[in-house]
């Protein structure tokens, strides 16, 4: 059963049972991830590394040629 047909199923149970729906899959997922970015930058800064860059710095180091 996949995250469709649950929800499906769940919503057609609160119906039988006068309950409110529940919400729809992936409603929430932006919020969830934007919450596991704050709470990895707040880690960052009370381990004190940057809290931002990494991923450019990183690439930006790739990417740069290389002076001989």
């Amino acid at each position: 059963m996949n995250a469709l047909q649950q929800y499906q199923f769940d919503t057609y149970r609160a119906a039988q049972l006068g309950e409110p729906t529940p919400p729809a899959p992936g409603t929430h997922d932006v919020a969830v991830l934007r919450s596991v970015r704050d709470r990895r930058r707040f880690e960052r800064v009370m381990a004190g590394r940057p809290a931002r860059g990494r991923l450019r710095a990183a690439l930006r180091r790739r990417l740069r040629p290389h002076a001989c």
